[in-house]
């Protein structure tokens, strides 16, 4: 029972990540789902294809469950950086599509073993042996740091803000009381920046 109840927190924790990375695309054009805002160019919808290959190798390639229709850019003699960004001919629809069905391949792999289910990560070297317990708690941590990526560009983008809908996890303010927030600590910055 124990086994069962963690696999489903577990599950739980991940599809709550996969649903707020995606929810960061809502409501943005094509041009500003792709905007690269900090000097490596992360971007909403590169984050998306970047975790479509992440689960597409954790949850296929580990546990010898390959993807059946993996895109061009998965492959070893791809570019560098191929998942952290789309092309002009990568629609939207394409890429969450591809992110969907890799979410239902992962989600089989998951519940067809348990979760001391033994699998080889081939790029982690010589710490390779896992378990699906290790690559699922991997996975929350990456998908929910690639979260953290998606919810500053996108307020950088166009200020919205928040876990997910319906439950923003802020503070409450309007728009007055988050500037006066953010000069405050603007001023503090300058301060300290003194001494």
């Amino acid at each position: 029972m124990i086994g069962s109840e963690a696999k489903s927190d577990l599950r739980r924790y991940l599809q709550t990540a996969r649903e707020a990375l995606l929810w960061k695309l809502d409501g943005l054009s094509e041009y500003d789902i792709r905007r690269p805002l900090t000097p490596t160019g992360t971007n909403l919808l590169g984050l998306v294809k970047h975790m479509a290959g992440v689960e597409l190798g954790y949850f296929g390639d580990t546990f010898a469950r390959p993807f059946a229709d993996p895109p061009a850019w998965y492959g070893e003699d791809a570019e560098p950086n191929a998942d952290m960004w789309a092309t002009a001919d990568e629609s939207r629809e394409e890429i969450v599509g591809l992110y969907r069905r890799v979410w239902a391949h992962a989600d089989a792999t998951i519940d067809a073993l348990e979760l001391d289910a033994p699998g080889r990560v081939p790029w982690w070297g010589e710490r390779g042996q896992v378990t699906l317990h290790l690559i699922l708690v991997h996975v929350i941590a990456e998908i929910n740091r690639h979260a953290g990526h998606a919810d500053i560009v996108r307020e950088l983008v166009d200020g919205a803000a928040g876990l997910r809908e319906g439950n923003d996890n802020l503070a409450p303010g309007d728009r007055t009381w988050w500037e006066a927030y953010r000069d405050r600590l603007e001023r503090a910055a300058k301060e300290a920046g003194r001494r």
